[in-house]
């Protein structure tokens, strides 16, 4: 189907001076952000309704983007695919070639449509590849995409980014009968739609919800993905620091999550150069020396070093030696840095929801 939007100019500028002009296929706009590349082949639609995105601006390598347009939107109060949340999260979108003539059997609009509809610029025309390069060499860093008339609109305030994502109030998804709590920090919905797969009954809270009082009546806790510097999300470590003092059932953490438990057992996180961002990202389990192909989108990591006496890694990115992931080695709390329930894939890590259920399910006949 063919799209109709008006062309016109844009420019992407980074904080260095680097200034890049294309052509504007979204909303009219300027706006500032973190400028991050992710380097999957697919999962635009995904990716933008990623909560752990907000705030930034996002560089897509992969040429032809947009070729498959944008389903129709989610029903209101559901958790419909294969959107990760209610609404497109990113500042803006950069990209070398954009395809308005969209062909897919569940496509009912262009992405360009799609992004004015939510207000978002976008750029094409890019040179991404050499765009990539250079946040590679220096650095993920900041910028201003500009795509008609109008002032820059500021900066998300990352440092209280977690706010901006969670969601207002605690929401339960009737699953079966046992209950897991999701901390919500910015969690992707397909973190619900695969507990909810297992089996489970999903309590989605945002972090700021009196946690521990919900954690009673929970089974197990899972804490999910979202957005910022983990260090400067202080009230949900210090009640995940709580939580682990007192909570006897499983604890599994999914990227900010495998931070958050570092941080509140007592390590560090740190800043990577340009972040881990895309589909294909080999970890091994250092256990099993198996490698799993994962998707990740981090732009902080653990510092393996760090970790307390009781706690060991238990994943490593096999690209840098990173940390992808964190165990007690006495309770039944654990963590990855990569995304378990990755849609549209890869799902090499998907066993990861079956083996927290069954753990959860063990504990909870033994503790009846």
């Amino acid at each position: 189907m063919p799209d109709t939007l008006p062309v016109q100019t844009a420019t992407l500028a980074l904080e260095d001076g680097t200034e890049m002009a294309g052509r504007g296929f979204g909303a009219p706009g300027v706006v500032r952000g973190e400028v991050v590349f992710n380097t999957a082949m697919t999962g635009y639609v995904e990716a933008l309704t990623d909560p752990s995105y907000r705030g930034q601006i996002l560089v897509l390598t992969y040429p032809l983007v947009g070729n498959y347009g944008v389903p129709a939107p989610r029903s209101p109060g559901t958790l419909d695919g294969p959107y990760e949340s209610d609404r497109i999260q990113v500042q803006g979108l950069v990209v070398q070639t954009y395809v308005g003539d969209y062909s897919h059997h569940a496509a009912v609009r262009s992405l360009g449509a799609w992004l004015c509809e939510e207000g978002v610029p976008a750029v094409s025309g890019i040179d991404t590849r050499w765009l990539t390069r250079r946040l590679r060499e220096h650095g993920t860093m900041g910028g201003v995409l500009g795509s008609g008339p109008g002032e820059a609109v500021d900066a998300v305030d990352m440092r209280d980014v977690i706010r901006l994502v969670a969601p207002p109030e605690v929401v339960t998804w009737p699953g079966g009968p046992l209950k897991v709590l999701l901390i919500d920090a910015g969690a992707k919905d397909n973190i619900v739609r695969s507990l909810l797969k297992r089996g489970a009954t999903v309590v989605r809270a945002p972090w700021f919800a009196d946690i521990q009082s919900l954690a009673e009546e929970a089974d197990g806790v899972v804490i999910g993905n979202g957005p910022g510097d983990p260090r400067d999300a202080v009230g949900l470590v210090e009640s995940t620091r709580v939580l682990l003092e007192h909570y006897p059932r499983p604890v599994f953490g999914i990227c900010l999550g495998n931070q958050i438990l570092t941080l509140a057992a007592g390590g560090e996180t740190v800043k990577l150069p340009y972040g881990h961002r895309g589909l294909n990202h080999p970890v091994q389990d250092l256990l099993t020396r198996r490698l799993f192909i994962t998707s990740q989108n981090h732009g902080y990591v653990v510092r393996q070093e760090s970790l307390p006496e009781d706690w060991e890694p238990w994943f490593v990115n096999v690209n840098d030696g990173t940390n992808e992931g964190v165990r007690s080695r006495t309770r039944p709390f654990a963590g990855v840095q990569f995304h378990p329930e990755a849609h549209p894939g890869p799902r090499d890590t998907a066993f990861l929801f079956d083996d927290f259920m069954r753990l959860v399910g063990a504990m909870a006949r033994r503790t009846s």
